[in-house]
């Protein structure tokens, strides 16, 4: 006859852990504060439930039987066990510690913002890894976030994913920037550009993220009825201002990501004609690391990196 699952309560297995140190009904009761009857009666209980005495009479005293010697050690590892599952979380020491934090981030991101972040990340935990992981076609990030794989994801989004805890880092106004020297960059400052031209320009624009959905500059355009002429795609965000000084194309992005470039590279940047919103960039992360101490650290870093960036 197949038995019964038996459920047991923590407190019992309490009393049978030191009714079998103790072998001693009276001290038990004592130490746990309890009068002797009630811990004789969880005795009882004890035996019921596991078919055998536990504690028989000796020489000087109660001995643990053979089966209760056997059960010493599990219920001691039981209670162990159970009293880690409700200690407080302890304080994250970040320049003690040796952690890993994997943040997922586009490389059309600020040239600055992301070095800044993993600069502060070093300061301050210097011991602990940090992990870039690339956004883009076939990264599944919220699978990833849930998982564990990841913990933070940074990029701006249209409409971020409702069931992930956000926070905004900041927004960068949208230019459009190109070649210095080019035809159009050459024109005086009193024709200025219109909606007509900026459209018919030819672009290069970075491909879609997740295939089938549009960047937010395309989403933007495609809800007013219009659409630009987009030339080339890349993959490669970063080479794109590259790819600028040496053709006729045009980029849009936000000001913050040009700033770096038009330092050193022979560009210049546009007010553009449509109404664009500014890219407002974000921090993702799941529940599962909502409350842990080293991940509200690794978001507080990389939010004063975003506060920290020129305005």
């Amino acid at each position: 006859m197949a038995s019964l699952p038996v459920h047991l309560d923590l407190h019992l297995i309490r009393i049978l852990y030191l009714l079998l140190v103790e072998k001693n009904v009276s001290r038990v009761a004592l130490k746990l504060n309890q009068p002797q009857p009630s811990i004789s009666a969880s005795l009882r209980k004890l035996r019921e439930l596991t078919g055998d005495p536990l504690l028989v009479r000796g020489a000087r005293g109660m001995v643990p039987t053979q089966h209760g010697e056997s059960l010493l050690k599990p219920a001691k590892r039981i209670l162990d066990e159970t009293e880690s599952l409700f200690i407080k979380k302890s304080p994250f020491v970040p320049q003690e510690e040796a952690r890993t934090f994997r943040i997922a981030a586009p490389d059309y991101l600020d040239s600055q913002f992301l070095p800044n972040v993993v600069a502060a990340l070093r300061r301050g935990s210097p011991n602990s890894r940090v992990v870039i992981h690339s956004l883009g076609a076939g990264i599944d990030y919220t699978r990833m976030l849930s998982d564990g794989d990841m913990d933070l994801v940074i990029a701006n989004w249209d409409e971020p994913p409702a069931h992930l805890h956000i926070s905004k880092l900041f927004e960068d106004p949208i230019v459009c920037t190109m070649r210095a020297d080019c035809p159009y960059a050459k024109r005086t400052a009193s024709d200025a550009m219109t909606v007509e031209d900026y459209l018919a320009l030819p672009h290069v624009a970075p491909s879609q993220m997740v295939p089938g959905n549009l960047g937010v500059i395309d989403a933007f355009l495609e809800r007013q009825g219009m659409a630009r002429n987009v030339a080339v795609e890349s993959p490669y965000f970063g080479l794109i201002p590259y790819m600028l000084t040496q053709t006729d194309l045009v980029l849009t992005t936000g000001r913050q990501f040009m700033r770096y470039y038009e330092k050193t590279l022979p560009l210049k940047s546009f007010a553009v004609p449509v109404k664009f919103p500014p890219m407002r960039f974000y921090q993702l992360w799941h529940e599962r690391v909502h409350q842990a101490p080293e991940h509200k650290w690794l978001r507080d870093q990389v939010s004063a990196a975003a506060r920290a960036l020129p305005k």
